[in-house]
């Protein structure tokens, strides 16, 4: 696969500190078209270990004349979404545009549980949270807890990274979510739960939730996005992470709950046991003025070796629906490079939030803003 370099510059978001116990993780990025502004979001943990999350955290971010972008200062979300014996993870916004409402989700896990464990026992200790804003973060509503309102969430987890709305006004946040291989669970004590990508969605601006089905075929963190043929037909397309191989990508169509797994062309390479990648959809660069009729193409990140994370690239789509159209990579990020999340901004222009440093992928969360044009 032929690859491309770039050097792109790059913000420090959040800096992480070993020594005073700050490792900042799992970035998530919206861009507010209405006001204009970039939220950032990240986990704030006291080591690298998933279980140490202590809080979430963000900043905003406005363009300047200059073309650069002006940061505020690191804030702790809310104190609010704190739940006694649980920890946040997983920072997921998506907004509803009619009532210019972002939604934050996450997830709080209770007391120091591993994924591993989940896994192994086969029940989740996870409960399910959202809080809201309407004035770019300055105040945040109360904590929503959906778990005891969706009969199947002792199985799911949502995010990270974003979620969308559809043209028709559906509201998505990526999940997945933990089965058994087994219908025959010793004691339901599992000892190999097998995940897949599923969503949460709502259709009435985010009052009430459910889920969609489960993908077939295994897989773990998932981001999802809408795009539109040449047909007009609208669907949600999903990239979905592995482990090894190649990454899972999956369509539905728009209004619908069920995802069929598109089969792979080998284009889009998985990361040893898997990392989380990012997808976003946006108006084909044709020069037409009604981009809402537009097709729609997709832009993906994702490290770019099969073995570990490293050279986080990015890919372009001109036919969502066909896995074999994705072109070959070029690298946005040479050397270590872990989880990111995009954002389109307008005209073909994109924000990106990633994980990255110099020895390790985890040394700090930042921001860089690129072309689809840039290199590919």
């Amino acid at each position: 696969m032929a690859t491309k370099v770039s050097s792109l510059d790059k913000t420090t978001i959040f800096l992480s500190n070993k020594d005073n116990n700050e490792v900042y993780r799992i970035p998530a990025l919206f861009y507010d078209q209405d006001q204009k502004v970039l939220f950032a979001f990240a986990e704030k943990r006291r080591t690298s270990n998933d279980s140490s999350s202590g809080v979430l955290v963000m900043k905003t971010g406005r363009f300047i004349k200059d073309g650069t972008t002006r940061w505020s200062e690191a804030k702790n979300v809310a104190e609010k979404i704190h739940l006694d014996g649980y920890h946040p993870m997983n920072p997921c916004p998506v907004y509803e545009k009619t009532t210019k409402t972002l939604f934050l989700f996450f997830i709080c896990i209770e007391g120091t549980v591993s994924e591993a464990w989940h896994r192994f026992w086969g029940i989740n200790k996870a409960r399910l949270c959202y809080i809201t804003t309407k004035d770019a973060g300055e105040t945040w509503s109360e904590v929503t807890d959906l778990t005891d309102k969706l009969p199947q969430i002792k199985k799911w987890a949502v995010g990270p990274g974003h979620g969308l709305q559809t043209q028709s006004g559906r509201l998505i946040v990526p999940a997945y979510g933990y089965g058994s291989c087994s219908s025959s669970c010793f004691r339901k004590v599992c000892f190999c739960a097998i995940s897949r990508a599923i969503c949460l969605y709502s259709d009435d601006k985010g009052i009430t939730w459910q889920f969609s089905n489960m993908l077939e075929e295994k897989s773990v963190e998932c981001e999802m996005a809408e795009v539109l043929d040449d047909k007009e037909h609208r669907y949600i397309y999903c990239n979905a992470r592995n482990e090894g191989g190649y990454r899972v990508e999956a369509v539905s169509d728009s209004n619908d709950e069920d995802f069929m797994v598109l089969p792979s062309a080998g284009k889009l390479v998985e990361t040893g046991y898997g990392c989380q990648g990012s997808v976003v959809s946006f108006p084909a660069q044709t020069g037409s003025s009604d981009s809402s009729q537009e097709p729609r193409w997709l832009l993906y990140s994702h490290p770019t070796s099969p073995s570990k994370r490293v050279d986080l690239g990015v890919y372009l789509n001109k036919s969502p629906l066909d896995s074999s159209a994705w072109s070959d990579p070029w690298i946005m990020n040479k050397g270590p490079s872990g989880y990111s999340d995009l954002a389109h901004i307008h005209n073909g222009w994109f924000a990106c939030l990633m994980e990255c440093g110099e020895q390790s992928e985890i040394e700090q969360i930042a921001f860089t803003i690129f072309s689809y044009k840039h290199e590919l």
